[in-house]
Order: structure tokens, then C-alpha cells, then sequence
């Protein structure tokens, strides 16, 4: 236990020390504010009219002007854009020891590499949840502010709990990434997988294929892939998980034998 506390306390330190979190903060804080400006779009369409925004496009993409719409909104955002932002994360928290030149340190201290890998996993968990936690709350202040019609304590508490599984679905989906990144010793070859994954999934999902893809369930999960939630069945749900697991396999695998021939 006193290791795992020693890398805990060794990658808090990191984490902290770094601009990251807080340009992964300020990149997903896009998400509720845009999707407040679309509620502005569909609630005033003559006041969109005026600063020189096509309304029509926004009734076409949202729907109404409510609370139930805009929830949606930042459930997809989360699903999209916190599979770039999530993984991006977890990129930087394993590529830097290959960038900064400590992952030999790393590797030479009495510290179980397991719990090194697993003190990591806990960092990008912990973040990943913290800036799905900040997109709701922003959403909350950005909702109020526009005056979106709808609201009631069950609808945000099942909005809520809606966001938060996305969340889950999608940073089970970002081990591999960490493996990419270890891998490939630095951020270049991850970052280029994760952009391709992105490719694939909302290409695989407009195809109909998306509940056979792993990265495209979250997306359908939050309701993005039409006016109906997508059926998923659990076929599509373990399918995610064996993606994570085989993700926190492979990191490990790695992180073990590292400096093995």
C-alpha cells in the first residue's frame, strides 16, 4: 500500500504541476457553451437572424429549444468529444515518460510497475470524471442563464446520470490508448490512432453497424446517431468492456516487460 501511495502521490504531483488539465478543462467547456448558443438559435431565431446565425441548420441538428434537448446535447458532447479529450489524457499521462526521458527512472525504482500502471489508470479515471462532472455543471449555469423551458429535479438527476454513464462507457474505451502510447514510446503514434478511431466510429455508426464497434457505442448510447435512442444490446456493452480490459492487459504487458529483449 505504501507504494501505491508513493506513484499516487508521484503522479498528483505531475498532474498538477501540468497546463494539460486545465487545457483539457478549457477544451471541454466548449461543449456546453456552443450548446447553449444552439438554444439561443432555436428560442430567438430573430435574434440568431441578427448576428448573421442560420437558425435553420441548428432546429435541424437540436430540435427545441428545452432542457430535455439541450441534456442530449451535452450527452453527446461527452460521447464526441470526450473520446479526443478523455484519450488525449491518458496520452499525455503515459506518452510523457517517454517524452521527458523518465520512464528509465521509472522502471528502476523498487515500485511494483503494476501499481505504477494502475496509479496512472487512477489519474485519467479521476480527471475523465471530473471534466464530465464540469461540462454538467456548466451546462446547469449555461441552461439557467438562456431560460430553457422543461426543467424538473428527476429530468437533471436522470440527465445526469445519462452523462455520467456515457462518461464511463467511453473512458473504459481510452485503455488501448494508454497501450499506444507505451508502445509507442511518445504521443505521436496514440494521438494519430485516436483521431482514426474517431474516423471509423461515426462512419461505422452511419453505416448501422456502430452497436458492433466498440468506440462508437457511447455515441449511440447518448442518442446521437438519430431522434431514437439506438438499441444496444449487451452483446454491444460487453464488448466495451473486453476493449477496456484488453487495454489494461496490454499497458501492463508492457509496462512489465519494458526493458526485457
Amino acid at each position: 500500500m505504501t507504494g501505491f501511495t508513493a506513484a499516487m502521490w508521484a503522479e498528483v504531483l505531475k498532474t498538477v504541476r501540468s497546463k494539460v488539465p486545465w487545457l483539457a478543462a478549457l477544451g471541454i467547456s466548449l461543449a456546453p457553451l456552443m450548446g447553449g448558443v444552439f438554444m439561443l438559435i432555436l428560442k430567438d431565431p430573430a435574434w440568431a437572424r441578427r448576428f448573421g446565425l442560420v437558425s435553420a441548420k441548428a432546429q435541424i441538428s437540436a430540435g427545441a429549444a428545452d432542457w430535455p434537448t439541450y441534456f442530449s446535447l451535452l450527452a453527446q458532447a461527452v460521447a464526441v468529444g470526450g473520446l479526443i479529450v478523455f484519450a488525449l489524457i491518458a496520452v499525455w499521462v503515459f506518452g510523457r515518460e517517454y517524452t521527458d526521458r523518465t520512464v528509465a527512472d521509472l522502471l528502476a525504482l523498487p515500485t511494483s510497475r503494476v501499481v505504477i500502471v494502475i496509479a496512472k489508470f487512477v489519474v485519467v479515471t479521476t480527471l475523465s470524471t471530473m471534466l464530465a462532472a464540469l461540462v454538467y455543471a456548466l451546462g446547469l449555469v449555461t441552461g439557467g442563464v438562456v431560460g430553457l423551458p422543461g426543467w424538473s429535479l428527476w429530468l437533471a438527476a436522470c440527465a445526469a446520470g445519462r452523462l455520467m454513464a456515457t462518461a464511463g462507457l467511453t473512458v473504459v474505451l481510452i485503455t488501448p490508448f494508454a497501450w499506444a502510447a507505451s508502445a509507442g514510446r511518445g504521443y505521436l503514434p496514440p494521438v494519430g490512432a485516436v483521431f482514426l478511431v474517431l474516423f471509423l466510429s461515426q462512419v461505422i455508426a452511419a453505416l448501422g453497424w456502430g452497436a458492433y464497434f466498440p468506440w462508437s457505442v457511447p455515441a449511440l448510447y447518448s442518442g446521437v446517431a438519430g431522434s431514437e435512442l439506438q438499441e444496444l444490446s449487451l452483446g454491444s456493452c460487453l464488448l466495451v468492456m473486453l476493449t477496456g480490459v484488453l487495454g489494461v492487459a496490454g499497458t501492463l504487458t508492457w509496462w512489465w516487460l519494458a526493458d526485457q529483449p
